[in-house]
């Protein structure tokens, strides 16, 4: 009976929501900015095209805020998944940006809500806004501290990566009764968004295109291996391995409850460029996520979730098992049997040894923005953290990142008592997304950037679904 009430979005909706208006406005916009985006990559006009892509990508933004909010949040993801790789290619065919402007794009699309989200922040408190509320506090404070130790154009650009990702968050939580509208999109968009840039991470990883290379070169990175086909760390279209893996953990994830051939064969190009990105720790946090979604659901549910996880494996293993890829897959395999001879597990083991008592005596913080310290012999000294925990207590002090870290964790307590999992799988996809992004915490800042946009947006779907459902139960409990 309740599924059947639960189920029945269209009527509900159409309560809380104006009536949408024609969408093909929306989409002859889009139309027009990926064909301005083709035109200046084509001719190669950089002047023109990195500061006309942000004016542009902002006031389809606000425009799409206004008129057709379903589309904001499907653009504003896209903006994300597409941006570094199309900052790549106008840097190839007009040359290298070192100030990497045109990401800039992604915040300010992002942070539209913003009135919103200083509007109603102070009186959320009593509809569960609390995490959001400190959260805002802690990064607050680090910025404020960061302005004091550094200057404020650095900290005004690294407090993008820190608050961008709550008023955006803020927003799906604060407009709850969207919920079926959000998860329709979001479900749609991740769906897209790993057959694209699984698609495009095949392609990266066997021939390595030009534009790759030549960023690979003039960032004077090593970390990803060397610009040659079969020879890198697959980063797809992101700006690093990390915040791909990421992405791809969270589409993987919620391709679980999707039908269809489509699905599947995102799913295994999505499988294999996840795997090529050599992430060893996010591959860790998808298995728990995964074992969170299929703890979560009703029996029926985790039959229907092991039937596709078989025929994805299906779809998958051949590929992962065929070369070029098997070798690469499988030395990277091979060193979670053997981190005593791995660099990599050395130089983080490392990094802990020597940050932890730092970072825990470190009570006012550096400040967002402040990367760098003054050691023992007096010499300034770069800021090396490989661990989102360690990032809290360095950048935010005691005092930030009891606010920020303790807003996390009273929203990971609150979503782990919510009961609505057990019906609704894209819910339940949430939860092993958040809880997935939780364990990646030790061994990554991913409260940052895209990563962190990933780990607040799924904590308020979360939220906001159990809010609906609950103002589902007590409108039907009125009205029966």
């Amino acid at each position: 009976m309740i599924n059947r009430q639960i189920m029945s979005n269209s009527s509900v909706s159409r309560t809380y929501i104006q009536e949408t208006p024609s969408t093909l406005l929306a989409w002859i916009v889009i139309s027009v900015f990926i064909l301005f985006t083709s035109l200046c990559i084509a001719i190669g006009a950089g002047s023109i095209f990195r500061p006309g892509y942000i004016a542009l990508s902002l006031a389809i933004a606000i425009f799409f805020y206004l008129r057709y909010p379903t589309f904001y949040i499907g653009f504003t993801w896209w903006i994300w998944f597409l941006t570094p790789l199309i900052s790549r290619l106008i840097d190839y065919r007009s040359g290298f940006d070192e100030s990497r402007l045109i990401l800039l794009s992604q915040y300010l699309v992002s942070l539209v809500p913003i009135y919103t989200f200083f509007r109603d922040l102070p009186k959320s408190y009593r509809q569960g806004g609390l995490p959001f509320i400190l959260g805002f506090l802690g990064v607050l404070y680090g910025f404020l501290i960061g302005l004091v130790k550094t200057s404020p154009m650095t900290a005004a650009r690294s407090m993008l990566d820190w608050f961008t990702p709550i008023p955006f968050a803020f927003y799906l939580f604060i407009n709850w009764r969207n919920y079926p509208q959000y998860r329709q999109s979001i479900q749609r968009t991740f769906l897209w968004g790993v057959l694209v840039m699984g698609t495009y991470g095949i392609v990266q990883y066997l021939i390595a295109p030009d534009w790759d290379r030549f960023w690979l070169i003039s960032t004077k990175l090593t970390s990803f291996g060397d610009p040659v086909p079969l020879g890198l760390r697959v980063w797809g279209t992101q700006s690093s391995p990390g915040p791909f893996a990421v992405t791809m953990m969270t589409g993987l994830l919620l391709l679980l409850n999707a039908t269809g051939l489509f699905s599947f064969a995102a799913a295994g190009v999505g499988y294999l460029s996840f795997l090529l990105t050599m992430v060893r720790t996010l591959w860790g946090c998808w298995f728990v996520g995964l074992l969170t979604m299929f703890s979560s659901l009703k029996p029926r549910l985790q039959m229907r979730l092991i039937v596709t996880i078989l025929v994805i494996a299906i779809c998958v293993i051949p590929l992962v098992t065929m070369e070029p890829f098997a070798d690469a897959i499988n030395s990277r395999l091979q060193t979670l049997t053997n981190l005593e001879k791995d660099d990599s597990a050395k130089v983080r083991q490392k990094i802990y040894e020597e940050g932890i008592g730092k970072a825990l005596t470190n009570g006012l913080g550096n400040g967002i923005g402040n990367t760098f310290v003054v050691d023992k012999d007096g010499i300034l000294r770069p800021i090396v953290i490989d661990s989102g925990i360690l990032d809290m207590f360095f950048t935010l002090g005691w005092f930030g990142a009891i606010f920020y870290l303790g807003g996390l964790i009273l929203v990971l307590h609150q979503i782990l008592q919510y009961t609505e999992f057990r019906f609704d799988s894209f819910m339940a996809a949430c939860r092993s997304i958040v809880i997935g992004c939780f364990a990646a915490l030790p061994g990554g800042s991913v409260m940052l950037g895209l990563s962190g946009i990933i780990l607040w947006c799924f904590i308020a779907l979360a939220i906001a679904g159990h809010k609906y459902y609950v103002h589902q139960r007590i409108t039907n409990n009125l009205y029966s």
